[in-house]
């Protein structure tokens, strides 16, 4: 069976790399998948699921955003890197944290008008990732 190289990075880690059957994910034009032999691309990330299907298995990543790109290595073979802002294994996802980051975010908002507008801000940002780290927690 055909296999790409694949590569899962964020500024903090190198999450995932190896051989890969398929990548699925989520850009802004829609879902998509890419497979050995795709066409060389370049797209965004949106937040949600980055799976990986593999000899092993299928490893699920939450990504909050970023891009993505398929070229070809010198020996042909497809290689895909996926460069997400911030990324986690979903095997990894800590719920209690991600439903108290929630719980915090959402008490800084209900200051309404006497949080400071950076502080919101924040906040909003916080509440965004932890919602969908816990959209995906029983996945």
């Amino acid at each position: 069976m055909a296999t790409m190289f694949v590569e899962i990075v964020s500024p903090e880690a190198a999450l995932w790399s190896g051989e890969a059957t398929q990548l699925m994910a989520r850009s802004s034009e829609g879902e998509f998948t890419i497979m050995p032999q795709h066409t060389l691309t370049v797209g965004d990330l949106v937040p949600g699921l980055v799976r990986v299907t593999s000899a092993e298995g299928t490893e699920s990543f939450i990504v909050h955003g970023g891009y993505f790109n398929v070229g070809t290595g010198t020996d042909g073979q497809t290689r895909v890197s996926v460069l997400a802002s911030v990324a986690e294994d979903l095997k990894q996802l800590d719920i209690p944290r991600a439903q108290s980051a929630k719980d915090r975010a959402e008490a800084v908002l209900a200051g309404g008008d006497r949080v400071d507008p950076a502080a919101v801000s924040i906040a909003q940002a916080a509440l965004q990732r932890a919602e969908l780290r816990l959209s995906f927690s029983s996945k």
